[in-house]
C-alpha cells in the first residue's frame, strides 16, 4: 500500500518493491536480453557497478548476471527475503534464471513507475574491499604507479624508494579521496532529469560539498528532502533489528534514491560482498575497521548521511521561509 507523504504529493515506493542502482546508457549483453526481454529503453544505463552486467526485462523486472548457483549476492538475497526487517530495506528478489549456461538473478526494477526520475547512488562504509583482497602484503609497482598518477606527493619516502606499495595502502588511499573514510558514504553518481549522469564524484569529501550536492540533487523540493530523511530512519531501524545484518558484514552496497513529480523510494542496494562473520564474531556496523574485527561502517554511514539530510531539509526550509518574507 502506498503511503502519501502528510506535508507533499510524493509518496513512497511500497516495501520491498524498490529498484536496482540503474539508470537507463550501454546497451546490455545479448545474452541478458535473448529470453522473454522486451525492445531495451533508449538511453539505457548503469550509473555504477559493472557495464552490462544488468538489463531490463518484461514487467518491471531486471536481470543482474552472477557467478553461479552458489554466488554471494544469490545466496544473501535468499536470505534477506526470509529476513522480516531486511525485506522492507532492500529491493524484491524474483528469482534465479540460467541463459546459455550463465546465471542471472531477477529483481524488481524499481524505476518501474517512475516519469523522468532524478537518481543518486551512494557508496556505503568505510570500506568496500574485503579483507581477503588486502591481506597479501607484497609490494607492487603497478599500484605505486595508480597512486602517483593520481597524487605524485602521496606516496611515503619510503615508498618512492621502493616505487612500490601493498594493495592495502592502495585501497586506503583510493578510499581517501573521498568521504568514505570520514563520513561511511561516499556519493557515487546521479543523475538529474534532462541531464548526463554525473559520476566523477569519488572526491566530494567535506561537509561543505557533500551537502551542495545532495541539495542541488533534492532541488529545492522540501516535500523530496522530508520524506528521504523519513525513508532514511526508517532504514535503520530496520537494519539494526534485522538478523541479517547482524550476522554479515556488507561491502560495497548503496543507498540508491530516485524521486519523480510524485513518489520518492529509497532502498539499500548490492550485496555481492555481503559476507558471513566467522563464528562468534560480533560487529555495530559502526566502530571503525581494523584488519580482523570485521567492520564495514554501514551504520556509521546511515548516520552521517542522515545527518547530512537533515542538514540539507533545514536549508531548503530556510530558503523557503526568505523567499516568502521577500514575497511578502
Amino acid at each position: 500500500m502506498n503511503r502519501m507523504s502528510s506535508s507533499s504529493k510524493y509518496f513512497f515506493r511500497t516495501p520491498g518493491f524498490w529498484p536496482n542502482a540503474l539508470e537507463l546508457s550501454a546497451p546490455a549483453s545479448p545474452v541478458l536480453l535473448e529470453c522473454n526481454a522486451p525492445t531495451v529503453p533508449p538511453g539505457w544505463l548503469q550509473l555504477s557497478g559493472h557495464p552490462k552486467s544488468i538489463a531490463p526485462m518484461a514487467n518491471g523486472i531486471v536481470r543482474k548476471r552472477i557467478s553461479g548457483p552458489n554466488d554471494t549476492e544469490l545466496l544473501a538475497y535468499r536470505q534477506l527475503m526470509v529476513d522480516p526487517h531486511a525485506i522492507k530495506v532492500v529491493p524484491k528478489f524474483l528469482g534465479v534464471h540460467q541463459v546459455g549456461g550463465e546465471h542471472f538473478i531477477e529483481l524488481h526494477n524499481m524505476l518501474h513507475g517512475f516519469v523522468e526520475p532524478n537518481v543518486m547512488d551512494i557508496k556505503m562504509g568505510f570500506r568496500t574491499f574485503t579483507e581477503n583482497e588486502v591481506s597479501n602484503t607484497a609490494l607492487r609497482e603497478d599500484l605505486y604507479k595508480k597512486m602517483i598518477a593520481v597524487d605524485p606527493n602521496a606516496p611515503t619516502a619510503e615508498e618512492h624508494a621502493q616505487k612500490a606499495i601493498t594493495k592495502l595502502r592502495y585501497m586506503l588511499f583510493r578510499e581517501n579521496m573521498s568521504s568514505t573514510q570520514e563520513k561511511g558514504f561516499r556519493i557515487e553518481a546521479l543523475k538529474m532529469r534532462g541531464c548526463s549522469p554525473v559520476t566523477d564524484l569519488k572526491t566530494i569529501k567535506n561537509d561543505h560539498q557533500i551537502r551542495t550536492t545532495v541539495g542541488h540533487f533534492v532541488n529545492g523540493r522540501r516535500s523530496v528532502a522530508k520524506d528521504i530523511l523519513k525513508r532514511l530512519r526508517q532504514m535503520r531501524t530496520l537494519i539494526e533489528k534485522s538478523e541479517f545484518f547482524q550476522h554479515h558484514q556488507v561491502l560495497g552496497s548503496s543507498v540508491f534514491i530516485v524521486y519523480d513529480d510524485h513518489q520518492v523510494g529509497v532502498w539499500l542496494i548490492d550485496f555481492a560482498k555481503s559476507l558471513p562473520l566467522p563464528a562468534n564474531t560480533k560487529i555495530t556496523h559502526r566502530r571503525r575497521w581494523e584488519m580482523g574485527n570485521c567492520e564495514e561502517g554501514l551504520l556509521h554511514g546511515f548516520d552521517e548521511l542522515i545527518r547530512t539530510m537533515e542538514a540539507v531539509q533545514q536549508n531548503v526550509h530556510s530558503l523557503r521561509n526568505q523567499s516568502r518574507a521577500t514575497d511578502v
